[in-house]
This record gives C-alpha cells, structure tokens and sequence, in this order.
C-alpha cells in the first residue's frame, strides 16, 4: 500500500511559480512510476509529468520548458516546480503512484508522453493550484 499527501498549493499570479510535493509512504517496496495529474470542474483529469525510478521523466506539451518533475529517493517526495505560471495552469493537481509500471506506462514515458490515468494504482487526496491574471 501506498500513501500520497500532496502539498504545495495556493493562489499566485500569471507568471509566478510555484512548487509542489508529495510525500510518500511505501510499506511494501519502492514507486516504480510516479506523476502528477491535474483537474478542473466538468473535465477528465490530465497526466501533465510523470517519472520513472530510474530518473527518465516525461511532461504534456503544454507544460514543457515550465515545469519540472523530480523526486528524491531519500525523503520519499516527488516535486512538481512549476514556473511562468498561467490561468489554465489553474486546477486540483494529484500525485500519483504505481509500484509496478506496465510496458505500455515505460513506453509513454520513453517516448516523452504521460502514461494515462489507468496506468496509476495510488493517489493523493490534491492540492489547488490557482492562477489569476
């Protein structure tokens, strides 16, 4: 089983940055693959970076060249820094976690895409992110 506690949250301006983390409590071996995911009320939720445990990362297009994912093994956190922040960055944003990706989820993410939202076994309870202009 794993525990996801998203942090990070709040309310900046466009052009602002903002950095999120996730702490993660693993009693059963270590993440394989982890990501964030974002929400916004009437829309699915949208992979926007993931990471795999040999540090190989991939990002939506819309964020490319502003966010970066990273994670550190020894404090157990996945970060999300996120900079040039925009209003349609605005939404919940989710950690999440699989402990044993699949072919397809290290495919995706060899090839610079998110692994969809199946591909995910554990997540965060989110933490809104708010951008005004």
């Amino acid at each position: 089983q794993v525990h996801l506690v998203e942090s990070g949250g709040g309310s900046v301006q466009a052009g602002g940055s903002l950095t999120l983390s996730c702490a993660v409590s693993d009693y059963t071996g270590s993440t394989d693959l982890m990501g964030w995911f974002r929400q916004t009320p009437g829309k699915e939720r949208e992979g926007v970076a993931a990471i795999r445990s040999d540090d190989t990362t991939s990002y939506a297009d819309s964020v490319k060249g502003r966010f970066t994912i990273s994670q550190d093994n020894d404090k157990k956190t996945l970060y999300l820094q996120m900079n040039s922040l925009k209003p349609d960055d605005t939404a919940i944003y989710y950690c999440t976690a699989t402990q044993r990706s699949s072919l397809s989820s290290r495919l995706h993410v060899a090839m610079g895409r998110v692994p969809s939202v199946r591909e995910f076994d554990y997540w965060g309870q989110g933490t809104q992110v708010t951008v005004s202009s």
